[in-house]
Formats: C-alpha cells, structure tokens, sequence
C-alpha cells in the first residue's frame, strides 16, 4: 500500500533545467546535450557530482566545469550552467501535490547546489516565495547540498524513507531522470519518469486511484 509521494524538484515541479541548457548551447553553437554530456561523464566524481553533495564550492566548480568541458571541446564556466538551473514551477503539478497532501506523506528529494536561495536555488526574491510556499507543503525535503550524498546513491532514498518512517515499497517517487529512478525501483519503490506534465499526472493518478481532473 502506497503510503507516500515523492518528488524530484527540478523537471517534476519545475520546468526541466535541461531546456535553458538547450537554448544556452543552441544560442551559442554547442552542440545540443553538450552540458548533459559533461554531467554524464563520469557521475559519480565529475565536478557537477561533487557540487551537488557539496563537496566542493562554486568558485571551484566555475573552474572546474570548465576544465571538463574544455576537455571535450568546448570551454563553458561552471557558473553559466548554475544560472540556467532555476526552472519555472508547474502550476498544475503543484495542485497534485497539494491533493496528495491530504492522504499521503510527501517529500521532496533533490539533487541540488548551494546557489541561489532555498532548495529550488531561485534567482530572485519573488520566485524564492513562490518556491517556498511549495516546500512548505512538504512533510520532508531532503537536499543532496545539506546531505552530503546524492541520487542515485541508495542511501539517499533510504535517508527519506527512514525519516518518513516508510518503507521503499511503500513509496512512489517521481523523476525525470532513469538513472535516479533505477536505484528507487530496486529498492521496492513505484518509479514514475516524467517526461511531460499531463503523463506524470496521468501515471500517477493510476499509482493512486485518483482521478486529478475531479
């Protein structure tokens, strides 16, 4: 019996940062997927890994991001990609969490970097607000900077469940990425990739039994 929902931040409540970074390399001539190429290269220690669980600081992931990208063609600082990761919030998304709320614990988990401000890493005071009226709905928000691990290490999903007093099997967790998705399920999680807003919606009302157009 599934007795929580959990959600990824940026790509599942947000729009995907995976957008801006395709009009950055469009705009400036990489080839598309360029940054995600860098990111996917060598997970576990790349720059972008070791900022997420915050192991190093900005200023050294600025260097070396670039040095990783100059590396496979083309030099990007680090600190262009931290300025493409605020994505917009999904109005319609946040309404489900909202309906989940009332039946289900929910919680938050998300790889991110000490940027910005609060764990949407919001640009501006405005959307800092709008973010955190979100993350107050949360029973939970686990963020991999305050954590020191992140997806898809085990632990991570563990450290969630442990805290919301659940086990795996009774969780579902939202992504839109497979690679944090596959640990999830291995544990005995229901995994959800979401690619779009409407399918995510529509995959887990069926999870749940509930109809989100009512």
């Amino acid at each position: 019996m599934i007795r929580a929902v959990l959600w990824d931040f940026g790509g599942v409540l947000t729009t995907s940062p995976f957008d801006a970074f395709n009009r950055f390399e469009a705009e400036r001539g990489f080839p598309p997927d360029f940054i995600r190429s860098i990111n996917a290269t060598n997970p576990e220690h790349n720059a972008w890994a070791r900022l997420e669980s915050n192991a190093i600081s900005l200023a050294e992931f600025d260097t070396a991001f670039e040095a990783e990208s100059s590396a496979a063609g083309f030099a990007i600082p680090g600190r262009h990609v931290i300025e493409l990761l605020s994505g917009d919030l999904r109005p319609a998304m946040v309404d489900v969490l909202v309906r989940c709320k009332q039946q289900f614990k929910v919680a938050c988990l998300t790889n991110n970097v000490r940027s910005g401000q609060g764990p949407g890493m919001a640009r501006s005071d405005e959307r800092a607000q709008r973010i955190q009226q979100v993350m107050d709905l949360f029973d939970l928000v686990l963020e991999s900077s305050k954590e020191g691990i992140r997806k898809p290490n085990p632990a991570f999903y563990l450290r969630a469940c442990e805290r919301l007093e659940i086990q795996p099997e009774e969780a579902v967790f939202l992504d839109d990425l497979g690679i944090n998705l596959k640990p999830a399920k291995a544990l005995g999680m229901t995994t959800i990739k979401v690619s779009g807003e409407a399918q995510a919606i529509a995959e887990l009302g069926k999870v749940l039994q509930i109809d989100f157009n009512d």
